[in-house]
């Protein structure tokens, strides 16, 4: 019996204000355009003996795992392993860290 309730005008106002959200929030999604296209991570760390690559590392002033890895578009793992032998070879040092991350600073 009785039905849906009519709604006074500040709730029929709040409601209209959340569906022209909605739809400005959708088109905007689809203003943006196709989603960007994921590239597969490489396994294999950049090379050392690149002057470029290096150049851009002694650019950064800090060097993290994370930080690495985006910037040559690798695994974090193999981040971790370049910066280590960076530092074995003493092109690098390190500044602080813990079992779980480590910072680095180029010399």
């Amino acid at each position: 019996m009785g039905g849906k309730k009519k709604l006074n005008l500040k709730q029929m106002e709040r409601a209209q204000d959340k569906k022209d959200e909605e739809e400005k929030e959708k088109k905007k999604k689809e203003k943006s355009g196709p989603p960007k296209e994921k590239r597969p991570l490489g396994i294999i760390p950049p090379d050392m003996k690149n002057e470029k690559i290096m150049g851009e590392l002694k650019k950064m002033n800090v060097l993290t795992p994370y930080a690495v890895a985006t910037r040559f578009n690798v695994r974090i793992s193999a981040a971790k392993d370049f910066l280590e032998q960076l530092e074995e070879k003493g092109t690098i040092h390190l500044v602080s860290g813990n079992h779980s991350i480590k910072i680095y600073k180029a010399d």
